[in-house]
């Protein structure tokens, strides 16, 4: 005959192993919290933004006055600014056979207004091809064409196409107070003799 105590567990045996359990669980899933590795963190930085540089307004086109020794003389013509002499006579339906291109400065840069005239060989002509004449268009100007201009030496001139460069055409008289060594005095010398287009 058996005993039935020892077959049954004891409430004390029982509380025992229900303890060594729930410290098992507790110890598993404090070590799996301690060795779960950190979660990763992203951190998107954005491009700095970039300064979008103002938009240059769009040249007029120019209307020039073609005449002389041309297929078409006495043309009015139409072109885009910062153009040349040579665009102008070819618009004009080019040169004749008796045209005289000694007196004609092709590379010459036209501007609004200008009058274009080709010389026939022998004849003297007194109206001059474009070269900047008495005013002077400071915005596609010349170091030399700048130079003929009161108070312009070969310094002044570069500092004019330098800051020209770097800050776009000029839009007036007053926007060439900007440039280093132009002053009041120098710019009422200047009015009248230099254009903006």
């Amino acid at each position: 005959m058996t005993d039935s105590r020892l077959s049954e567990p004891s409430p004390r045996n029982t509380i025992l192993i229900f303890a060594v359990v729930i410290v098992a669980i507790i110890g598993g899933a404090v070590l799996l919290l301690a060795t779960r590795p950190q979660p990763v963190q992203i951190t998107i930085y954005p491009p700095e933004p970039t300064a979008t540089p103002e938009p240059t307004a769009t040249p007029e086109p120019i209307t020039v006055y073609v005449t002389g020794a041309v297929n078409q003389p006495n043309t009015l013509v139409t072109l885009v600014a910062g153009s040349r002499v040579e665009q102008a006579i070819e618009e004009a339906g080019g040169l004749t056979e008796d045209a005289d291109l000694e007196q004609v400065n092709l590379a010459a840069i036209l501007h609004d207004g200008d009058q274009v005239h080709v010389p026939e060989i022998g004849v003297t002509t007194i109206i001059p091809t474009p070269s900047g004449g008495v005013v002077v268009h400071i915005n596609t100007a010349t170091a030399d064409e700048l130079m003929t201009l009161p108070g312009v030496g070969p310094a002044m001139a570069e500092r004019i196409i330098a800051f020209r460069e770097a800050n776009g055409p000029f839009p007036d008289l007053l926007a060439l107070d900007a440039v280093s060594g132009i002053g009041p005095t120098m710019l009422e010398q200047l009015e009248g003799l230099v254009a903006f287009d």
